[in-house]
């Protein structure tokens, strides 16, 4: 039957959840960081060229931490848009918490979960695992890119860096955040402040997520393979 975990149990499960993983890795959840004892671990599923999809919502990779990501043939990453799930799996077991992979080994916090052995809980094992492939699929794979920080790259709503500018439109028929505060006469935290005050984005946590009204009145998410997530304006866009 499934097993109940709280903050310690967790921790050592997820890590040998890891470890054990012979076929197939999963990894889900909302903030993409990694301390030593991560890093180490992907390294040597890496090397044993086993098959690590990791799914995620905010990213607060340094660009050194996203080199090294990139460096790891068999890890591809997922950016979900609204995830707030986190769940571990491999080939026979699954892991659903409420821990964040960036809270791994912070014994001071207060976490609980549950293990699910794929043998004696098959019914489950079964429902996590497709829950996980559905996510995978409407996820958008990104192949994160931080050779070097782009001097002229600007900072859009999600805190990321926007496409550098090709032409006046940066490619394309609508401007990022950045660009249309530029325009406007403004600094990109201020047209942030209107945007909110319009309805048109709303806060998800330190970040900025895109509203129905936001959509009606033309502005789109857009997640770059370069730069990760960012907003585009029509750009006679009326606050």
């Amino acid at each position: 039957m499934a097993k109940f975990l709280n903050t310690s149990a967790t921790n050592y499960y997820l890590e040998e959840l890891i470890k054990a993983s012979s076929e197939r890795l999963i990894i889900i959840s909302p903030f993409l960081k990694f301390n030593d004892r991560i890093r180490e671990l992907l390294e040597d599923k890496d090397r044993m060229k086993i098959d690590v999809r990791i799914v995620y919502g905010k990213s607060e990779l340094a660009p050194q931490e996203i080199n090294w990501l990139r460096s790891l043939a068999f890890v591809r990453t997922s950016f979900c848009q609204h995830l707030h799930a986190k769940c571990y799996l491999n080939e026979r077991a699954a892991i659903i918490t409420s821990m964040n992979l960036y809270d791994f080994s912070q014994v001071n916090n207060n976490e609980m979960g549950i293990h699910v052995d794929r043998e004696q809980e098959p019914d489950l094992y079964r429902d996590t695992y497709e829950e996980a492939q559905r996510l995978i699929r409407i996820s958008e794979e990104v192949r994160l890119a931080a050779d070097k920080v782009d001097p002229t790259a600007s900072q859009d709503a999600q805190g990321v860096a926007e496409p550098k500018a090709s032409g006046d439109n940066n490619g394309y028929d609508k401007l990022t955040t950045s660009k249309l505060a530029k325009a406007l006469g403004l600094r990109t935290g201020e047209l942030n402040d209107k945007l909110l005050a319009a309805g048109f984005i709303e806060r998800d946590g330190d970040h900025f997520k895109l509203t129905p009204k936001g959509k009606a009145a033309g502005g789109e998410f857009r997640v770059s393979q370069r730069y990760g997530p960012f907003f585009l304006w029509p750009a006679e866009l009326t606050l």
